[in-house]
């Protein structure tokens, strides 16, 4: 029996839609970093970039727990003296809502060339509507939505 590796050649990538609307923050993230990864799929392979296309719609409406909203910081340095940055969740979220969730997918994913390959399949909108409408996305069910039925 020989171990079936996928080649770069032979993926066939299929494009998601994902709903954020009221999901926890984290578990979403997971979902989609997989989808990404290509881990729902039989032939992956961690060195291949088997994953799918995601579409993720309604990112200003995830769901936090607790206080999160004003404990989360995000942090950042421009690389000049002075250059530090922080900001809360809340103000985050009121400049560019669909950069939270861009920020915890990014971080679930392989920090290597790979992982930017990767995530430069993923399309975060604020909102309905996206431009991807031609694609024909297929409507993604998370893992909290499927175990609740």
């Amino acid at each position: 029996m020989k171990t079936y590796l996928a080649k770069k050649d032979e993926v066939k990538r299929t494009w998601w839609l994902v709903d954020a609307q009221g999901q926890p923050l984290g578990r979403l993230a997971t979902d989609v970093a997989s989808l990404l990864r290509g881990k729902t799929k039989p032939e992956f392979t961690p060195n291949v970039d088997v994953g799918d296309f995601v579409i993720v719609i309604n990112a200003e409406k995830i769901h936090l727990s607790g206080k999160k909203e004003l404990q989360k910081v995000y942090q950042r340095h421009s690389g000049i003296p002075g250059g530090f940055r922080t900001e809360t969740l809340e103000h985050l979220r009121k400049r560019f809502p669909e950069r939270i969730l861009e920020k915890a997918i990014k971080g679930m994913l392989p920090h290597t060339t790979l992982g930017a390959k990767q995530f430069t399949k993923l399309k975060v909108f604020k909102g309905e509507s996206h431009n991807h409408t031609s694609q024909k996305p297929q409507k993604w069910e998370l893992r909290s939505k499927r175990s609740s039925k």
